[in-house]
């Protein structure tokens, strides 16, 4: 009986084994999936946050472009000229999130005024 008994718990042992390690499986299958889901939704992100940095700047151009025509009365040309400026800034403004173009530094600006 002591016997039967070993025996059945040790049939148990291993099917739980193996289930287990179906289980781990699954379960590394699983974290692989998330981890693709996340790169996904980081790159996702990174495109929206490009994209609206590039549109914000043409638009404040051709905003502060067409207030300046308004105002000063100069048609179309302040529009243009700042609409032009705001797209430059924002390809600039992309570039620079984008890691090819790098930052201003103001250190070396502070040494030549001394």
């Amino acid at each position: 009986m002591a016997d039967d008994r070993e025996e059945s718990l040790e049939k148990r042992r291993a099917q739980l084994g193996a289930e287990l390690a179906t289980k781990r499986i699954e379960a590394g299958k699983d974290e692989a999936d998330e981890a693709r889901a996340e790169v996904s939704r980081r790159g996702y992100a990174q495109a929206m946050k490009l994209s609206s940095e590039f549109i914000s700047a043409v638009v404040v151009g051709a905003v502060l472009g067409y207030l300046f025509d308004r105002f000063v009365g100069t048609a179309p040309w302040g529009l243009i000229v700042l609409l032009l400026l705001g797209f430059g800034a924002g390809v600039l403004n992309v570039m620079r999130a984008a890691g090819k173009v790098a930052r201003p530094s103001f250190e070396g600006r502070e040494s030549d005024r001394k």
